[in-house]
């Protein structure tokens, strides 16, 4: 039997390629017709609940509990040192802490999303901002709060209720009005 004379044989890569196009396509169709990330966000999960634990090493070395903050607003802050509206909102933070500090009521608490800690320290040395920043095993926060994207802030209430979800960059002047909005709710 000569070459020209053999059966074709089944061919493996065209097979892979194959089932690997059938999966690309679905999730096209799938994103194509899905809900937009903004509507899939789970800002409904958490809000009006009990905020999820944030405890952990700070990187100066103490400890922080939100739980122990309880009878205060906290400002629960999820960052990158890379990411731009971060950046830009950081000043912010400051400025939101500072207006705080001497009446105790309102706290910031900022959680780093995908950085080393010695990025993070270097970020807060070179901006400012005096509040708990934790960095290690932040992963399983961010999922708890459900965050998908930096920056996100959670305020959460005297109470310890979370109530509300800040997507994108913050200011002091929105932190404060949100919670005279909520305080004025509450007392409504």
């Amino acid at each position: 039997m000569s070459s020209g004379d053999e059966a074709p044989q089944p061919r493996p890569v065209l097979w892979v390629v194959a089932a690997v196009s059938v999966v690309a396509a679905l999730l096209l169709l799938l994103l194509a017709t899905g809900k937009p990330a903004s509507e899939r966000a789970t800002d409904g999960r958490i809000l009006g609940r009990v905020a999820p634990l944030i405890e952990g090493p700070t990187i100066d070395n103490g400890w922080y509990d939100i739980d122990q903050l309880r009878g205060q607003w906290v400002v629960v802050n999820f960052f990158s040192t890379t990411c731009v509206p971060c950046i830009r909102e950081h000043p912010e933070l400051v400025k939101f802490d500072q207006r705080h500090a001497p009446t105790g009521d309102a706290s910031v608490v900022s959680i780093s999303f995908d950085d080393s800690a010695d990025a993070v320290i270097e970020f807060f040395a070179d901006n400012g901002g005096d509040w708990p920043v934790l960095t290690e095993n932040t992963g399983s926060v961010a999922v708890n709060y459900g965050v998908t994207a930096v920056p996100e802030s959670y305020l959460v209430a005297p109470s310890g209720i979370v109530a509300a979800k800040l997507v994108g960059g913050v200011t002091a002047d929105d932190l404060d009005g949100q919670m005279a909005r909520l305080t004025q709710e509450a007392s409504s």
